[in-house]
């Protein structure tokens, strides 16, 4: 195996996200994509391919499920705050969130769930976008 020349941190994330977009891409994107995967899953799709044929509509209605009730989308984190969410676990074990930390949490709270959260001085809702946080980072 050829040896890695450059920063360990971009060869870290680099993994991180090439499994996190597979993740998300076997993820539904909306209403259609679960009806799909029921149908397929139960065997129905193939009943409806033999009745109908293989154009059956199945894609038109999917797109348009999905079109009616979307999912939520996670963004992927960009390089710097990959970097930034890691140095902060790892140097925050259950300690109070600083303001200015507590705005770029925020920042990128808001951009990889694309949510509209405020400043915040309840404990609670800070508490939360630190382990939703945690959990994106931690579990991909």
């Amino acid at each position: 195996m050829e040896e890695f020349k450059g920063d360990k941190r971009t060869r870290e994330y680099k993994e991180w996200k090439a499994k996190f977009e597979k993740e998300q891409e076997s993820k539904s994107k909306g209403l259609g994509d679960t009806v799909a995967k029921i149908t397929k899953a139960t065997g129905i799709d193939k009943v409806v391919k033999a009745v109908a044929g293989e154009d059956c509509g199945c894609e038109e209605r999917k797109d348009f499920l999905n079109n009616l009730v979307r999912y939520k989308v996670v963004n992927c984190p960009t390089e710097e705050e990959y970097d930034y969410l890691n140095t902060f676990f790892s140097n925050s074990k259950n300690k109070m969130v600083r303001a200015g930390e507590q705005r770029r949490l925020l920042d990128i709270y808001n951009r990889v769930f694309s949510q509209r959260q405020q400043m915040s001085s309840c404990s609670s809702c800070v508490a939360k976008i630190v382990k939703d946080l945690r959990v994106l980072i931690e579990n991909n």
